[in-house]
């Protein structure tokens, strides 16, 4: 890994370290305040007031360390672009709540049209003018050419983590410690694999280690859907990139058990009348109301993406072999 890599990682962190002490009382003063839901779990209740729409700094910290290796790295450019996208996305979606005082802010249908417009863009960009084009690494098993089936397959990866990554986001620390799991693995993925978005990888990183020191229990301020969503879209975009959607269902699987736990909670209600499997969704209040701490839920998610990530690394090098 060159020494230059590590620049966007050093810039990121500091430029988080910098942006959070100075945005947040901003965010105070301007009354950006999170507004719980009712229908979570009643110790949340206590966290309405705290400060939102933190991802504004994530993301800032993020492009200007990958802007900055991107004069050597330019592949990095694809990653910046649709962070930042689903980063608006979840900005307007952050603005509406807070105008209209209450927890929802864009219609699903709404949120989810913006998600597919940038989702396609994203898909058919990579397909045709990155270096990757529709190859795809299969864990353990080596590399194909997906052809037509990359687009299909690519759009649902994509949404997919962009809202599981956006579920994640309801314990203190729980979607930033997650995703900087995934960041290292994509760095050491990005080298075996001799990939330019190696910068991206380490600016994310070095952002979110930053973003943490301000969102870990009990959180000074939380990143919004102006965070989470950038975040899927890093994670998503990053592994297109590097050929890898398959990989997400292995090194992403807390994104996809939390939004699975909301799909099944939901059907099973509808099909049973009023019938639950879990006691709250997504996942995490379930083990919240199961009498876990949130800084017990987080290190334990924390600790499985680590070790999923592990099983990656080993399919990555079988596949590669």
């Amino acid at each position: 890994m060159e020494i230059q890599m590590f620049i966007a990682l050093g810039v990121s962190l500091i430029v988080g370290l910098i942006l959070c002490p100075i945005g947040i009382p901003i965010l105070h003063k301007m009354k950006f305040g999170q507004y719980v839901r009712e229908e979570g779990p009643e110790a949340h209740l206590k966290k309405s007031g705290t400060p939102t729409m933190g991802g504004i700094m994530i993301v800032i910290a993020m492009l200007t360390g990958s802007a900055v290796v991107s004069i050597w790295y330019p592949d990095v450019f694809y990653v910046m672009v649709f962070t930042f996208l689903f980063g608006v996305i979840g900005l307007v979606d952050d603005l509406l709540k807070l105008f209209k005082h209450q927890s929802e802010g864009l219609k699903a249908w709404q949120k989810m049209g913006c998600q597919i417009v940038v989702t396609a863009g994203l898909v058919i960009c990579i397909a045709l003018m990155s270096p990757c084009g529709t190859m795809t690494i299969i864990p353990f098993l080596g590399e194909i050419d997906l052809g037509g089936w990359f687009y299909p397959i690519a759009a649902v990866a994509i949404l997919g983590t962009v809202n599981g990554a956006n579920f994640t986001d309801g314990l203190d620390g729980l979607a930033s410690s997650v995703t900087t799991v995934i960041a290292a693995f994509f760095t050491i993925a990005g080298t075996m694999l001799l990939s330019d978005v190696v910068g991206s990888s380490l600016a994310m990183a070095g952002a979110l280690l930053a973003f943490l020191c301000f969102n870990s229990y009990p959180a000074k301020v939380f990143m919004g859907d102006t965070g989470s969503l950038a975040l899927g879209g890093f994670v998503a975009a990053t592994a297109l990139m590097l050929k890898m959607p398959v990989f997400l269902i292995i090194v992403a699987f807390i994104y996809l058990i939390e939004i699975l736990s909301v799909m099944m909670q939901v059907s099973y209600f509808k099909l049973t009348h009023g019938k639950r499997i879990f006691k709250m969704t997504p996942i995490h209040h379930h083990f919240e109301l199961c009498g876990w701490s949130e800084t017990r839920v987080v290190t334990v998610f924390t600790i499985i993406t680590a070790v999923l990530c592990v099983v990656s690394l080993i399919g990555l090098k079988l596949a590669l072999q």
